[in-house]
């Protein structure tokens, strides 16, 4: 067992490292002008150039992978010199980037030509001091500096070439003068849980999604622990009873479901049970990160929605299972040699019968994901499946890239359960 989840996890490492590498470039291809979608057609080839710098988008594509998974931050303390560090906003509650200048947590600022150390101080505020010894010179004779901006960039000032650096701000764009020639965004990378910040909104990724995956945890958990036993139940239900009324209604029932998508089922719950009998909330409306505590009813329509498209496939194939099981020899002969029928059924023809489902509820966990990703949409649920949809629409590739990756280490994850539940369910089974 030890070799094979030694073997399983090398895998999965190889398998996360291939997949983000075509989930990188295709979303960084197929995303198109990123620029352009956010400034809008309005905005002038000088402003959406500027922003491409900001962002990091000028630099090579295998340089920008390297920076999404691995991080920046080692890259730019080269540059700068000095430890970089992150430190909480006393505003935000979000984390900062500093430079460590001898136990001092310190940004820069060019303005009129000069270099103007940003201190901060214990209790949040910040010193301006000029420093003007801070120029380096490179071989050319250009007189140049590293620093951290405001911004959370790494960014390269050169001495009297400022340039024209548009920045995007609340109320619009404003142009600044004296701006950096070279940026680095500053990010830890996607294996130290910083996957970069959130083009739609400006913020954390990691900061924005871990709200949505809690929502979404919910979500499915309250589905999966209802939709699982009660499929179950009923498969094994209709199995000992093949052929028979019982049988056929909870067979027409199961295809029923299981051929209904989950936007049409979800539109039926809520017209039925958000207008017309007007007994449930038709949308989820979040006022509060806790709203979900405060009225557990917005989850009612949403959780039905997965349980009746998840409920018949899994039923359908438990019952197939356990009509194979019950026509093996070994039960009929168990029945004939006088063993209670019941007894038959839920000490050996059951746990016999189980082990084609388990792969099926593994697998559905994931098929659990794609379908919330609908159901959140619909119902207007704050979770990781209409997060990625509004980043999908809009081109928010760092946001994508989190979510994805998050969804496919589900996915590689519950495939390991599902075979080690296999060395419990069956004892034959043994991996080297």
């Amino acid at each position: 067992m030890a070799r094979f989840i030694l073997r399983s996890l090398i895998s999965t490492i190889v398998t996360l490292l291939l997949v983000s590498i075509a989930l990188f470039f295709l979303l960084e291809i197929g995303t198109g002008d990123i620029a352009l979608k956010i400034l809008g057609v309005f905005s002038t080839e000088e402003q959406r150039v500027s922003f491409r710098k900001q962002l990091g988008l000028d630099r090579p594509g295998w340089l920008r992978y390297v920076d999404w998974l691995a991080g920046t931050d080692w890259q730019a303390r080269n540059l700068i010199g000095y430890p970089l560090v992150t430190e909480v906003h006393p505003q935000t509650k979000e984390m900062d980037w500093y430079a460590d200048v001898d136990g001092q947590l310190t940004r820069w600022k060019m303005e009129e030509g000069e270099i103007y150390a940003l201190r901060r101080q214990p209790d949040g505020s910040t010193t301006t001091t000029l420093i003007s010894d801070a120029w380096q010179e490179d071989e050319l004779g250009n007189e140049y500096f590293w620093g951290v901006s405001s911004r959370n960039n790494a960014v390269k000032w050169v001495r009297g070439e400022g340039e024209v650096v548009y920045v995007r701000t609340k109320t619009g764009f404003a142009e600044v003068s004296d701006g950096p020639q070279e940026f680095i965004p500053l990010r830890k990378g996607l294996i130290r849980g910083d996957p970069g910040t959130s083009l739609q909104t400006g913020r954390p990724v990691a900061v924005t999604l871990i709200h949505r995956v809690r929502n979404t945890v919910i979500l499915a958990s309250l589905a999966f622990l209802i939709v699982m036993p009660l499929a179950l139940v009923l498969g094994i239900i209709a199995g000992i009873n093949e052929g028979k009324p019982l049988d056929r209604i909870i067979s027409i029932t199961s295809l029923g479901a299981t051929a209904t998508p989950e936007f049409v089922t979800g539109i039926f719950l809520i017209l039925i049970f958000g207008i017309w009998l007007a007994v449930l909330p038709a949308v989820t409306v979040f006022m509060s990160a806790d709203a979900i505590y405060e009225n557990p009813r917005m989850l009612i329509l949403p959780v039905l929605t997965l349980t009746a498209v998840e409920l018949g496939y899994v039923a359908r194939m438990t019952r197939a299972s356990m009509v194979e099981v019950m026509d093996s020899p070994y039960i009929r002969t168990a029945i004939i040699k006088g063993m209670p029928y019941w007894r038959v059924v839920v000490r050996h023809a059951v746990r016999n019968a189980l082990m084609a489902p388990i792969t099926i509820i593994m697998l559905h966990v994931n098929w659990l994901i794609g379908g919330v990703v609908v159901v959140e949409v619909i119902f207007g649920y704050p979770g990781l499946g209409k997060y990625i949809y509004d980043a999908a629409i809009f081109g928010d590739y760092n946001a994508v890239e989190a979510a994805a990756m998050l969804t496919v280490t589900i996915a590689i994850a519950t495939r390991l359960i599902g075979d080690m539940a296999y060395t419990f369910l069956n004892p034959r089974i043994r991996y080297g």
